[in-house]
């Protein structure tokens, strides 16, 4: 089973997914301090068997993929243009609106959205050339600090 940790970087914060893909599934989403990417990757392949790490090749790319390089694990930089602006699209196809809420502007669903995590998937997505689905509830916003 073949997994790839997709990872959209940034200065403050990075958005995390782990799919499976021959499943086509995230198991993991996740937002973290951009600090932290190094100990929480190395926690995440003591439990998973990682084959390939993704990381958008905008900002602290290069940095986060020095930080990485220990892993021994193929690691390629992958075109992440738009992937912040197509998350808002991506949000509403993971999670639609539903019943009355469809009449109030989309906006105000992911005002204060944490969208790095969507942002990671859509550069997995990219890459893959497939769309994932979720597995079970994962909740795109959590904030590791």
């Amino acid at each position: 089973m073949l997994k790839f940790l997709s990872i959209d970087p940034g200065k403050i914060k990075c958005g995390l997914v782990l799919a499976e893909i021959s499943e086509k599934k995230v198991h993991k989403a996740i937002i973290l301090k951009s600090e932290l990417i190094e100990d929480y990757v190395k926690n995440l392949n003591t439990i998973e068997d990682i084959s390939k790490i993704i990381i958008g090749n905008g900002t602290t790319s290069r940095e986060i993929k020095e930080k990485l390089n220990i892993f021994k694990k193929k690691i390629i930089t992958f075109e992440e243009k738009n992937s912040t602006y197509r998350a808002k699209a991506r949000y509403f196809e993971l999670f639609p609106i539903k019943g009355l809420q469809f009449l109030v502007p989309r906006e105000v669903f992911i005002l204060n959205k944490n969208l790095d995590a969507i942002s990671a998937l859509i550069i997995l997505e990219d890459y893959c050339k497939i769309k994932f689905t979720l597995s079970q509830n994962i909740d795109f916003k959590t904030w590791l600090k």
